[in-house]
């Protein structure tokens, strides 16, 4: 028999560096990028830290601190520098947020995670950002794992935000669990140059992505020096902790936490995600009555962020400029188990 503690494992995609696969196409040299996305991450940011449970939290900030806030939460072994080129297409209506967990990116590490922990983390970078404070509650827009713990946030904490968004997160019925992250993760290798720490960068789970100057950008952005095991100098490793899900625990199934989402919540996912079995969604919208927008944007697999971002952007705009103007009528009932 499977525990509830078993089945949110299996539920967990992953999106970190892979030591799987071939090697990545590109070797150092930065690949050619567009314009727009060139003007994006040329866009000032300011970088902030805030204590949560015996870790520092890194986050960063973009736009107007008058303005309503939307907090950006990233996939596993990930970090906040993947919306660098995505969060200034949403500061004309939004103060925007993102954030990096505990034990991943430049957030320092724990000698235990819980999902339950995640999410208070989200609830800290809310509060020292001043979300809380503007009369119009915050929204949170995850991709991946960072959508379980905010699926979790959602049925905890609510009451709190606005809405959440949920991006490629698929919750699977209970007796089809999904196989997550390995306990055991080569993260702790380290690179003698920084081309070849670049040249082991990949997606997981594996996929096609042709925006190579996207994954340059965010694997430049996923390394630290590290000294070298022989002494022979600084090399480069990876910033997530190797160790994370050795330590990891959760209590409660997704499935009973999506019901129980107590603010307004839309559902997005790639028409190519191979993490979607072909019934997963009606089943996810079955769990919230049917009266939640499932979005699905064209040509993109897992990391939607990476394969569509500019598609991406305009469905989020279009779906965060309905929320302004309307209000759910959803009510959380008993939905199918």
């Amino acid at each position: 028999m499977t525990n509830e503690k078993d089945k949110l494992v299996r539920d967990q995609p992953l999106d970190m560096p892979s030591e799987q696969g071939p090697l990545a196409p590109f070797h150092g040299a930065q690949p050619p990028s567009p314009q727009w996305f060139s003007d994006a991450v040329a866009t000032p940011y300011e970088t902030h830290f805030v204590e949560c449970e015996g870790a520092q939290i890194h986050y960063q900030t973009w736009g107007d601190r008058t303005k309503p806030g939307l907090l950006r939460v990233h996939g596993n072994g990930a970090h906040s520098h993947w919306w660098d080129f995505v969060a200034p297409y949403l500061t004309e209506d939004y103060f925007v947020v993102a954030m990096t967990f505990s034990g991943m990116g430049d957030s320092g590490w724990r000698d235990t995670y819980t999902m339950e922990t995640f999410a208070r983390e989200q609830l800290a970078v809310c509060e020292h950002a001043g979300l809380f404070s503007h009369a119009e509650k915050p929204i949170i827009v995850a991709h991946s794992f960072g959508g379980f713990v905010t699926i979790l946030t959602g049925a905890e904490y609510g009451d709190r935000f606005t809405g959440i968004v949920i991006v490629d997160s698929p919750v699977n019925p209970p007796d089809r669990p999904r196989t997550g992250p390995p306990k055991a993760i080569r993260g702790n290798r380290v690179y003698p140059t920084l081309e070849k720490a670049l040249s082991r960068f990949r997606l997981a789970p594996l996929q096609p992505c042709e925006n190579l100057y996207i994954l340059d950008y965010i694997a430049r952005w996923s390394l630290r020096k590290a000294p070298m095991p022989e002494g022979t100098g600084d090399g480069w490793a990876w910033k997530f902790d190797p160790s994370i899900w050795q330590r990891f625990s959760v209590s409660r199934a997704p499935q009973d936490l999506l019901k129980e989402t107590r603010c307004r919540i839309a559902l997005f996912k790639g028409d190519k995600s191979i993490l979607w079995d072909t019934d997963v969604g009606d089943y996810m919208r079955d769990l919230l009555n049917r009266q939640v927008p499932f979005i699905e944007i064209p040509e993109a697999h897992h990391h939607i962020m990476l394969d569509q971002p500019l598609a991406f952007v305009a469905a989020l705009r279009t779906l965060l400029q309905e929320w302004r103007y309307s209000t759910s009528d959803r009510m959380v009932a008993p939905g199918p188990r």
